[in-house]
C-alpha cells in the first residue's frame, strides 16, 4: 500500500495550491513581459498597430491597444489572483484572435507560444486562481465564523 502510494506520486497532493501559483507566476510573467514595451513606448505600439494593419485587422489601432493593453492588465490579475476565470475568458479570445491574425498559415512549432497561452487562458477560465490568491483570500474573509454568538 504504502509503495503503491508513493509509486503515484500522492504526497505531491499536498502542493496543488502551489502547483497554481506557479501556473499563475508563469502566465502573468509572459503577458506582462511580452507586453510592457507596447505600454511603456509609443514607437512599440506604433510598430504593432502597423503589424496588424498589414495583415487586415480592422481598426489595427483599437485593436492593437484593445490587445496590449487586455493582455497587459490580465497578466497583473493573473498575478495576484484576482478575476481570473475572466482574465482567462479574455485571455482565450485575445490568443484565438491572435492566432487568427497573426499566425495563421505559420508552422505548429511557431504556434506554440500563442497555443500554450491559449492553454493556459482556459485552465483559468476553468479552474480560477486557486487557494493562494486574492480571490481565495477574499473568500475566506467574507465567510462567516461559526460559533459565535
Amino acid at each position: 500500500m504504502a509503495f503503491g502510494r508513493w509509486l503515484n506520486l500522492e504526497f505531491l497532493a499536498r502542493y496543488q495550491a502551489q502547483g497554481v501559483l506557479i501556473l499563475r507566476l508563469f502566465t502573468a510573467g509572459v503577458l506582462i513581459h511580452g507586453t510592457q514595451d507596447n505600454v511603456f513606448s509609443a514607437e512599440r505600439m506604433h510598430e504593432f498597430e502597423r503589424f496588424l494593419a498589414e495583415r487586415g485587422t480592422p481598426a489595427p489601432v483599437l485593436a492593437a491597444h484593445v490587445s496590449v493593453y487586455a493582455q497587459f492588465l490580465c497578466g497583473l490579475l493573473i498575478l495576484v489572483g484576482a478575476a481570473t476565470r475572466w482574465a482567462g475568458a479574455v485571455m482565450g479570445v485575445n490568443f484565438l484572435a491572435a492566432l487568427v491574425i497573426a499566425h495563421r498559415g505559420a508552422p505548429f512549432q511557431a504556434n506554440i507560444a500563442p497555443l500554450a497561452m491559449l492553454s493556459l487562458a482556459a485552465f483559468f477560465l476553468l479552474h480560477g486562481a486557486g487557494p493562494l490568491s486574492v480571490e481565495a483570500w477574499r473568500a475566506r474573509r467574507a465567510t462567516p465564523v461559526s460559533g459565535s454568538g
